[in-house]
């Protein structure tokens, strides 16, 4: 039998690597820049706190966790989401006695059993912000800032960012009265998917990506004509703040995202391909979500960035990701002698701070190919000439420049430079 990585997983091979490190030092320098701190949760949670706070209704919690039962007999879920275990952790800790806002940004991967296509896996990574305990508009246009101006600085460009209010418990259960009686005039020519949201979850009507249900979405009533005077307020401010950070928005009526937390604001960022998968953020206002997992009434907001996905673009678009660039050493040998003596300079650099590679033992062309191959800048080469006299040659394979240094000095010519 042979074995492959299981079926919406992906191994990041070395090559690709760079993407990976160029993303996530992007990632922890912008949120530096607006003032976060980083957050790390643990990969399971108990299975309640997403089906109380995500939603037992949502696609992600009736379809798409991974929920078992432990040996302990506890029921956990490998998390699909970050926002309720940042939660979770904000009120267990007493993170409610910091100065508010808090503002928490992380790196994690998560777990969603998905039908895998391009850009989308069941196993997942993503940088995501929150902050927490700020009601005014003004965290939402700086959340969204966040997000649009990394994609700015990793390179990304022709981007799309759209907006909607979904109003609040006050205001929208009344929108969606008007929803479920629109959609019950058209009961016939919905999908069945969307005959079970007309009843559990009717919010995720508009969130249908069946083409028969497109031209009723499209004729659907308007969440934001159904805002409440604050909701309404809030969302005229979103709009006016957007405009005086310099961040162009098209406003999107069927955008509701796909959990029950959110309130007010949702919105998100794509870029310029057609398709499901294609939005790279994705987030909103969650301002009940603290006091539905047991804390005080709290506000949020906070979104998910999907890493896969900013790589995939990176690549589409070309972007130019930058190798590190280091000193890396090939100590090449030839003899016995010089292996032994080779494997002790190979040590010393280590210790010196020198990437260094050992040659493997083959002839001295095929070991300077090898270097090639591993990017390596310089070989040091020792033979059981060159270990009598003791030297060994210096090559610097970026300017095909040679010379010879004693054996107690070759790790210095590098140190010294550096």
């Amino acid at each position: 039998m042979t074995f492959q990585a299981p079926r919406g997983t992906l191994d990041i091979l070395p090559e690709d690597q760079k993407y990976w490190r160029y993303v996530e030092h992007h990632a922890s320098k912008i949120a530096a820049r607006f003032g976060f701190q980083r957050i790390d949760t643990p990969v399971f949670e108990n299975a309640e706190l997403f089906e109380r706070g995500v939603g037992d209704s949502t696609d992600i919690v009736e379809k798409e966790t991974y929920t078992f039962t432990d040996r302990g007999g506890d029921r956990v879920t490998l998390r699909p989401e970050g926002t309720a275990p940042v939660c979770r952790a904000y009120i267990q800790h007493g993170m409610h006695t910091l100065p508010q806002p808090v503002r928490l940004f992380y790196i994690w991967t998560g777990f969603r059993y998905e039908r895998p296509q391009a850009g989308r896996y069941r196993q997942f990574n993503q940088f995501g912000i929150e902050i927490i305990g700020e009601p005014d508009a003004t965290v939402d246009a700086e959340v969204i800032e966040v997000a649009w101006r990394f994609l700015e600085d990793v390179g990304l460009s022709d981007l799309t960012l759209t907006v909607n209010s979904i109003g609040d418990d006050e205001c929208r259960p009344v929108y969606i009265e008007e929803l479920k009686a629109f959609y019950q005039d058209h009961i016939e020519e919905i999908c069945n998917d969307c005959k079970r949201r007309l009843i559990r979850n009717p919010l995720r009507l508009l969130d249908c990506k069946n083409d028969q249900c497109q031209p009723i979405i499209a004729a659907a009533p308007q969440s934001v004509n159904h805002l409440c005077d604050e909701c309404s307020s809030h969302w005229e401010t979103l709009k006016a703040y957007l405009d005086k950070v310099g961040l162009n928005f098209e406003i999107d009526h069927k955008l509701v995202r796909g959990l029950d937390y959110y309130t007010r604001t949702v919105f998100e960022i794509t870029p310029p391909v057609e398709g499901r998968t294609a939005t790279i953020v994705g987030g909103g206002r969650y301002d009940g979500l603290i006091e539905q997992l047991g804390g005080n009434s709290t506000p949020g907001i906070g979104y998910g960035m999907g890493i896969e996905r900013v790589i995939e673009n990176l690549k589409r678009q070309e972007v130019p990701v930058p190798e590190p660039e280091i000193v890396k050493v090939l100590v090449a040998h030839l003899g016995d002698l010089a292996k032994n003596e080779a494997l002790r300079l190979a040590s010393e650099l280590r210790q010196g701070g020198v990437t260094s590679i050992l040659s493997p033992s083959r002839g001295l062309r095929s070991q300077l190919r090898y270097a090639n191959a591993k990017n390596c800048t310089h070989a040091v080469i020792i033979g059981d000439d060159e270990l009598a006299k003791g030297v060994a040659m210096v090559r610097d394979l970026r300017q095909s420049e040679q010379s010879e240094v004693s054996l107690d000095s070759v790790v210095s010519s590098f140190t010294e430079n550096s």
